[in-house]
């Protein structure tokens, strides 16, 4: 999954996309890397990003999303959004999948949307919202509370007739660096909900604060982190390298099959 942000102050990558064909020149790049999915955001989820009203969000996002399936009719885009009216519009226009950070609990009109529109659905672990998640960093057990929580929010969903879904245990979302790695050596407690798993990590903090980098330095980190997550049972990676990413899914294939 070949992350396409449209912020202007996400923690790697903010602001550089400034045109539609800066977009699209990196969009065709990373189909030809090998993404089988660009993920199109326009809400920075960063530690203390700052809130944006949805009109703004909708103005970023959903032209993107027109634009790219009038340019690459085949490609699949899932967008990166808690908001379920950004979510309508952008399913009405051709977008095949939604990311949500909140598992639809920032808005309770999501899962509904969800099912509406019948299309795979994403749900992240995040302990209350970008703004002060990373002030709630208490559990009684890291691993077994994510499961608790996917459990909920998986039953909600499914009693409404939701059945494509995805978890993402939500890699420095409301989790300290110690507990980032926990949970990455934990990750196949996870195969418990039976239910496939995504990991992002890349270039995040849990990287280049170990490594005592920028996350600009931190492709040959996430490289490594993302080898382990496939080992312990992720099958897609949200990346900003999508070359890398795939080069490190084939080499795991490889290994796998032999």
């Amino acid at each position: 999954m070949g992350i396409l942000n449209l912020t202007p102050d996400s923690f790697y990558d903010g602001g550089t996309l400034k045109s539609e064909t800066q977009i699209l020149t990196k969009v065709e790049q990373m189909l030809k890397d090998g993404a089988t999915f660009i993920d199109v955001g326009g809400y920075s989820s960063r530690p203390n990003a700052t809130h944006i009203e949805m009109s703004e969000e909708l103005n970023r996002v959903l032209p993107i999303v027109k634009l790219l399936l009038a340019e690459f009719p085949d490609i699949l885009i899932s967008v990166d959004t808690f908001r379920s009216e950004v979510a309508d519009q952008c399913l009405k226009a051709g977008a095949a999948v939604i990311n949500d950070i909140s598992a639809g609990n920032m808005d309770n009109n999501m899962f509904q949307v969800i099912r509406n529109h019948q299309v795979p659905y994403i749900m992240m672990h995040m302990v209350g919202t970008p703004q002060n998640m990373q002030s709630q960093t208490t559990y009684k057990n890291l691993t077994q509370d994510i499961n608790l929580y996917f459990s909920e929010r998986v039953e909600k969903a499914r009693a409404l007739g939701i059945v494509d879904l995805i978890i993402d245990p939500g890699f420095g979302f409301s989790k300290t660096t110690a507990q980032n790695f926990k949970l990455l050596n934990q990750l196949d407690d996870l195969k418990l909900l039976d239910l496939p798993i995504l990991a992002g990590l890349s270039r995040k903090s849990m990287i280049y604060k170990t490594l005592e980098i920028e996350a600009k330095d931190a492709l040959n980190g996430t490289t490594a982190l993302n080898m382990i997550a496939l080992q312990k049972g992720s099958k897609i990676l949200r990346v900003h390298d999508v070359k890398e990413a795939s080069e490190c899914i084939t080499l795991f294939n490889q290994l796998q099959n032999n």
